[in-house]
């Protein structure tokens, strides 16, 4: 049995990518270590509630891009490496902003950062793959033409 054209182009289409593996791993990464920061951060917090409940709050966009990976498979290229990067730009981003907020100079209003990140996340991650997904979806009707 041989695989055609098409097939063969699918399947290289659908590979997994370097690019790819590097967020993936950067993902966790960031995730653990941000929600290690939250932690760090609330030590001194009497309640163990509202750590746990930050500690959500700041896994959510994490859990957003960890789905969308799963989901990426029948993705676009253009789409599928949009995620990549945009893993890569919030896991980077916000293990720094929250690194900074919680090891950096007292002054800083540290929960301002954890409250804002977040929901600035998952904005930056619905902006860009809106806009991947209708650039891949234009090119191929384009193509189809």
């Amino acid at each position: 049995m041989s695989m055609s054209d098409s097939d063969e182009s699918t399947f290289a289409e659908n590979r997994p990518t370097a690019l790819g593996a590097v967020a993936r791993v950067a993902l966790v990464a960031a995730a653990a270590g941000s929600v290690a920061l939250t932690l760090y951060t609330g030590r001194h917090n009497s309640s163990w509630l509202l750590p746990a409940l930050f500690a959500v709050w700041v896994l959510s966009p994490f859990a957003a891009l960890a789905g969308a990976s799963l989901r990426s498979s029948r993705w676009a290229p253009l789409t599928r490496a949009a995620l990549h990067w945009v893993t890569l730009a919030i896991a980077l981003g916000s293990l720094a902003l929250f690194a900074r907020a919680a090891l950096g100079p007292t002054g800083i209003r540290a929960t301002r950062v954890f409250v804002v990140v977040p929901p600035a996340s998952l904005a930056l991650i619905a902006i860009v793959l809106g806009m991947a997904a209708l650039l891949a979806r234009s090119r191929s009707r384009g193509r189809a033409a």
